[in-house]
């Protein structure tokens, strides 16, 4: 990953398909029946602010465009795009059961619900997508129900703890033991690059209270500035949710310095596309 910044301790793994660069987390690769992948900007159609893997149909590219790389990242994940299934991202903590009745619902044909930010699944043909371009990625595979999530947690998803929220809602639906739960926390934007105003700092100062927790997260700037680190709050909150801290990966890629390869809203200024984030369960 010649391209990678950051050159820690490397926790995603590069891969190429044809023309297609796209990555995985090590510790979801040793999940045999389940498929996953992290999109960058490389190996799609699109052209000026939205080269080249743009996932999103809403941000001004091309319809034609945007359908020929979901057709390029469903060949590698080895389903088709009417298996796919799509949130409808607004910064909440909803979420909603999806199965292959809802195949293709954001792609090849309309959603028919709103402001859903987390998808879960224990259907084998069904595969669910959320988006991305600085935001939290967060995949959840129970290994012993093999059932699956995918959820969008930006600050306020992260404040409002969706990662609990998907534990929480798998063992409501599937009977999730969170010691069964294997997490990754995907790339995403890095607390050196994300600088937030004092409402926010206080909102997670006022949501992470245990001992020690505002210092993992926040580092004043002064003049009312803070560094917030997103990728520590989400693992705190995947672990005091359950998940061993043992089975949750989390990202080293940031995508705001690595804007070449990665969509940033910040490092773009909103001039840009979308990245996806992937999960499925192939079909027996």
């Amino acid at each position: 990953m010649d391209w990678y910044r950051h050159k820690s301790s490397r926790q995603v793994h590069e891969n190429r398909a044809g023309g297609l660069v796209y990555l995985t987390f090590p510790i979801l690769e040793k999940i045999d029946w389940a498929s996953h992948l992290f999109s960058t900007r490389m190996g799609g159609a699109s052209e000026g602010i939205y080269r080249s893997m743009n996932l999103s149909y809403t941000r001004g590219d091309r319809k034609e465009s945007v359908d020929e790389n979901f057709r390029r990242i469903a060949a590698a994940l080895g389903c088709g795009v009417e298996d796919i299934v799509c949130s409808d991202q607004t910064h909440t903590t909803n979420l909603r059961i999806v199965g292959k009745a809802d195949g293709g619902k954001g792609i090849t044909r309309e959603k028919d619900y709103r402001d859903v930010d987390g998808l879960l699944t224990d259907e084998p043909g069904v595969y669910l997508a959320t988006f991305f371009a600085d935001c939290v990625p967060l995949y959840f595979v129970d290994t012993r129900r093999k059932a699956i999530a995918l959820a969008h947690s930006g600050w306020r998803g992260t404040v409002a703890r969706m990662g609990q929220c998907v534990v929480e809602k798998l063992r409501e639906s599937y009977g999730t033991d969170p010691a069964d739960i294997v997490a990754a926390v995907g790339p995403s934007i890095c607390q050196e690059c994300y600088e937030v105003s004092e409402d926010v700092a206080d909102a997670f100062a006022a949501a992470f209270t245990k001992p020690g927790q505002e210092r993992e997260i926040l580092l004043a700037k002064g003049g009312g500035k803070y560094q917030l680190d997103l990728w520590r709050a989400n693992e705190i909150v995947l672990a005091e949710a359950g998940i061993p801290r043992e089975q949750i990966q989390v990202t080293d890629l940031c995508t705001c310095h690595n804007d070449r390869y990665l969509f940033s809203h910040r490092a773009s200024h909103g001039q840009r596309g979308n990245l996806g984030a992937f999960l499925g369960l192939p079909a027996n």
